[in-house]
C-alpha cells in the first residue's frame, strides 16, 4: 500500500474506562447511563452486557429488564475526554499525523513510521497494548491506503476479530468488502439503504461494479432530481477512493460560534421562561467568542415548537450595525428575532449562533457608550468562571425554576462531567 492509514477505535469506550476504574466489576455486565433515570438511555455497554442483550441507545429500564444484574454507572464526560487526550499522546509517539474522528476513534497516518517503528502489524499491536496498559481500553485497528477503507476495515472486520486488527486494501476489497450488505457501507443509513434496495443495489459491490455514469443515471431516476454529487460520493466510497489526508489539527478558522439546548416543552410554554434560557445561551456564546478572540455581526436564532402532536421550527438571522461579543447587545438582537418569529407554542429546543466573525482587537469607537468598560466587566467575569467554574457567577434570572445554567455547569455535551 502506498499509504498506510489506521482508524483506531476504543472498544466500548466509556464502559471500558469505568470497568478499569472499578476492578470489582471485572466479571459483571457494566453500562454507562444515568441510574436514577430509567427512561434515560445507555451511552455505552461492555461486551459482557452486550452479550446479555444490552445495546447502546437502549432505555435504562429496558436494559435492566433484559439484564437484572447490570451495573449502570453515571457518565463522567470530563474523565472520558481526558483519557481520549491521553490516547492521542500515545498515538503521537508513533506519528505526528493523528486526526481525532470522535472521542473514541482517531485516524493515524503511519506511512513514515514504518522504517522506524516496524511493520504496520507491529505498530498496531504496540498501540493496542500501550493503550490497554495505560487506560484499560482495548483498541481495534483498521488499516487501509485511504481513510475510507481504514474506517470500513475497523467497523466491518477489526471489531469482529479476536486480535482486533484487519487490513483492507484495493487488493482484497473485492473479496472482503464488496459482498457485504449495502447498509454496512460507510455513511449509508436506514433511509439510503431503502433507496439502494429499491434500485436493486443490495451489496457494496453492486455499486462498486457499476460505471459511474450508469450509477448517476440510476440515482437521478430514484430521486427525480440532480444527484450527481451524491452519486459520485457513494460510488467513490464503494470503491475505497478517498483523497483526503490525515490532518493533525481538527480545527480550522472558526466561521460561527453557537450554543443550543434541548428543553422539555411542557415546561417552556411561557415567554418569561423561554427568555431565561435564551439569555443563558447568549451568555455562553459571547463567552466562547471572547475566549477565542472573536466578535460577530451576524446573530441567528433557531427554535423548535410543538403543540403536542406536530412540531414547527424556524431559524432566522439579522446583521448588527457593528461586530460585538457583548452579552447585552447580542441578547437584544436574539430576543427581537425570537419574538418576531415565535408562534406562541411551547418550545422544545433553542439555538443561538454568532456569525460574520472578526478579530475582537479591532473595535469601532462610539460617542454614546463606553464599550471598553463593558468589555472589561465581561472579561473579568470570564476569568472568574474559567478559574472557579461557569456557575461561579450567574445572572439572577438563572436562579428561577426555568434556568438551566447551574445544571449545565455540571455537564459536558448534556452529560455529567
Amino acid at each position: 500500500m502506498s499509504n498506510i492509514i489506521f482508524l483506531v477505535d476504543g472498544q466500548s469506550f466509556y464502559a471500558s474506562i469505568e470497568k478499569a476504574a472499578h476492578p470489582e466489576y471485572y466479571n459483571k455486565p457494566v453500562a454507562v447511563g444515568d441510574p436514577s433515570r430509567r427512561s434515560g438511555i445507555i451511552l455505552a455497554a461492555c461486551p459482557l452486557a452486550k452479550s446479555r442483550g444490552v445495546t447502546t441507545a437502549q432505555r435504562v429500564g429496558e436494559a435492566l429488564a433484559l439484564c437484572p444484574d447490570l451495573v449502570v454507572i453515571r457518565p463522567r464526560m470530563q474523565r472520558y475526554i481526558t483519557i481520549s487526550l491521553l490516547i492521542t499522546q500515545i498515538f503521537e509517539s508513533v506519528t505526528d499525523q493523528v486526526e481525532p474522528y470522535s472521542i473514541d476513534e482517531q485516524f493515524l497516518d503511519v506511512t513514515g513510521s514504518i522504517s522506524l517503528c516496524g511493520s504496520a502489524d507491529e505498530i498496531a499491536q504496540w498501540i493496542q497494548w500501550q493503550v490497554k496498559l495505560s487506560t484499560g481500553v482495548w483498541s481495534r485497528v483498521g488499516m487501509g491506503p485511504t481513510k475510507i477503507l481504514a474506517k470500513m476495515a475497523t467497523d466491518n472486520f477489526a471489531k469482529k476479530r479476536q486480535d482486533g486488527i484487519f487490513k483492507l486494501g484495493f487488493e482484497n476489497m473485492e473479496r472482503d468488502l464488496w459482498p457485504l450488505p449495502i447498509h454496512q457501507m460507510f455513511m449509508v443509513g436506514s433511509r439510503m439503504t431503502k433507496h439502494f434496495r429499491h434500485m436493486g443495489l443490495n451489496t457494496i459491490g453492486d455499486i462498486a461494479r457499476l460505471e459511474l455514469g450508469q450509477f448517476k443515471q440510476m440515482m437521478r431516476r430514484e430521486f427525480r432530481k440532480q444527484s450527481d454529487i451524491q452519486s459520485e460520493y457513494y460510488w467513490q466510497i464503494a470503491n475505497g477512493k478517498d483523497s483526503s489526508p490525515v490532518v493533525s489539527s481538527i480545527r480550522g478558522a472558526l466561521k460561527s460560534i453557537s450554543h443550543g439546548k434541548a428543553l422539555r416543552s411542557s415546561l417552556y410554554g411561557r415567554l418569561e421562561d423561554i427568555e431565561v434560557v435564551l439569555l443563558e445561551l447568549v451568555i455562553e456564546v459571547c463567552r466562547r467568542a471572547r475566549r477565542h478572540g472573536y466578535q460577530g455581526r451576524g446573530v441567528s436564532v433557531g427554535a423548535v415548537e410543538t403543540d403536542g402532536e406536530k412540531t414547527f421550527s424556524f431559524s432566522r438571522q439579522m446583521t448588527l450595525h457593528q461586530p460585538t461579543s457583548l452579552t447585552h447587545e447580542v441578547a437584544q438582537a436574539a430576543r427581537k428575532l425570537f419574538m418576531d418569529h415565535w408562534n406562541g407554542l411551547p418550545v422544545s429546543r433553542l439555538h443561538i449562533s454568532l456569525t460574520q466573525l472578526s478579530d475582537d482587537r479591532i473595535d469601532q469607537l462610539t460617542l454614546f457608550e463606553d464599550r471598553n468598560a463593558a468589555y472589561a466587566v465581561e472579561r473579568a467575569t470570564d476569568r472568574i468562571k474559567e478559574r472557579y467554574g461557569s456557575d461561579a457567577i450567574i445572572r439572577a434570572s438563572s436562579l428561577v425554576e426555568a434556568g438551566v445554567a447551574r445544571e449545565r455547569a455540571g455537564q459536558i455535551g448534556g452529560h455529567f462531567k
